[in-house]
């Protein structure tokens, strides 16, 4: 089902459309969790290592295919809250044609170069082979993972945020069960994890396309799924390119640091390992209440609704102030637990402590970063998110470098980069944001 943001109050329809978001990718995160639970749990630490190790170039990959995503999705909200619609069934088929030829360049690409990617982000040799299978699996199925993102955000554009939920749940479910048998029963270790994750991927690219044929009549384009238009196409690379790049710098930076981690030794390996997981939980649903307002913003955008666009601005920060207010009460009285969920190592649980108690004081920082970048997003302005994450993860990784490897600090050396980092991106964004408000023809001035 699509939905017109153009109209209603907007604190509700932020909250509305934002639910579905968190729980889809908190659904996507307990799966990918999944992974380092079970293989924490049955196989042991240097496979946990191996996971943890793998995530942030995988999820770089990814990104470059959900930055065309991302990009696209702003274009088709701007044109279905103009009600141009020849115009959106073109963008759509364009966006799907090149996806599909782009993710699998890249699949080709990153599997015959895994190695060399490890050997640089110098892997401990014990757990070299391990990672490199498990990542080449991962690899393979980044097809499914673009089919899935390329529809979730077409939906999303429309107003739909969720039927992608129902999807990722199935898969989520699919994922768990897949992961037990492969590693338990069949004892593929970290591989095993691999293959049931693209297994999961592939079932849900499968069922967002059996509902949109079934449920979606606007997406019903038979032959015109075969429509390339090359202007807009370009269209789409000036604005997903920036997305793109934004979020491989994020990406970049995360692999920077996974770098010097992997310079600590195997139980801070782990450790990252499990306390990245964390911070995914812990930093998505900040994530997901932007992308609720690049939405709003953009389908207001094309209405020509700026007083709409300053209100859900609004509206999205106050949301953003409160999660990163209950998130840091969650993750600093829970420490502990959160580890023993993932691993029973004392010594890996010890370093996650420490990392967790330090990051959750700062947790409202990102929660003002994000809400500031689903602004810039909605109302078309990629480099400003481009610009702002350059710094934050530049900055992050200067940070951490002389905290390392000069002060001798450990894994608590990481939350002490990351507030750098944060205090970097806001210095950049804020003065931007001023300029903007104030700008004739952009969005009204603050009331």
């Amino acid at each position: 089902m699509t939905k017109d943001l153009t109209t209603g109050k907007i604190m509700p329809i932020l909250v509305k459309f934002t639910i579905p978001l968190v729980l889809g990718n908190l659904f996507q995160l307990t799966y990918n969790a999944v992974d380092s639970i079970i293989v924490g749990h049955f196989v042991g630490k240097g496979a946990l290592a191996a996971v943890g190790i793998c995530n942030p170039i995988t999820t770089l990959m990814i990104l470059f295919l959900n930055g065309l995503c991302m990009g696209a999705s702003i274009l088709m909200g701007t044109q279905y809250g103009a009600k141009e619609y020849e115009t959106l069934y073109r963008q759509i088929s364009t966006t799907l044609l090149s996806g599909v030829v782009f993710s699998l360049t890249l699949t080709i690409l990153c599997v015959l170069f895994a190695g060399p990617i490890l050997t640089m982000l110098q892997v401990d040799p014990s757990i070299f082979a391990m990672t490199r299978g498990y990542l080449r699996i991962i690899f393979l199925g980044m097809m499914f993972t673009f089919l899935y993102n390329f529809f979730a955000s077409t939906l999303r554009a429309l107003g739909d945020s969720s039927s992608p939920l129902y999807f990722l749940i199935i898969s989520t479910v699919l994922n768990i069960f897949g992961d037990l048998f492969f590693v338990v029963v069949l004892k593929a270790g970290s591989n095993g994890c691999a293959i049931s994750t693209v297994l999961s991927e592939a079932l849900c690219s499968l069922f967002c396309v059996i509902y949109i044929q079934k449920k979606v009549p606007l997406l019903r384009l038979g032959k015109k799924w075969l429509v390339f238009d090359s202007k807009l196409l370009k269209c789409t690379i000036a604005y997903g390119w920036a997305s793109a790049m934004q979020q491989a710098t994020v990406q970049l930076g995360k692999i920077g640091i996974q770098a010097i981690v992997n310079t600590m030794g195997v139980s801070v390996a782990a450790a990252f390992a499990v306390v990245n997981r964390i911070d995914d939980f812990a930093y998505t649903p900040e994530q997901n209440i932007a992308h609720a307002m690049t939405a709003l913003m953009a389908q207001n955008k094309g209405a020509g609704r700026r007083d709409r666009m300053r209100e859900g601005f609004r509206c999205g920060l106050v949301l953003e102030v409160i999660y990163g207010i209950f998130i840091f009460l969650v993750c600093y009285l829970l420490a502990r637990p959160l580890m023993l969920l993932f691993v029973k190592d004392e010594e890996v649980i010890g370093h996650g402590v420490i990392y967790l108690h330090l990051i959750s004081l700062m947790y409202v920082l990102p929660a003002l970063t994000n809400g500031l970048q689903g602004f810039f997003r909605g109302i078309g302005d990629m480099k400003v998110t481009l610009i702002s994450s350059f710094v934050n993860m530049g900055v992050r990784v200067l940070a951490a470098i002389p905290l390392v490897f000069m002060l001798g600090l450990g894994i608590e050396a990481l939350p002490y980069s990351y507030l750098a980092g944060w205090i970097g991106m806001l210095l950049v964004e804020t003065p931007l944001l001023e300029r903007i408000y104030h700008t004739p023809g952009r969005i009204p001035p603050p009331l």
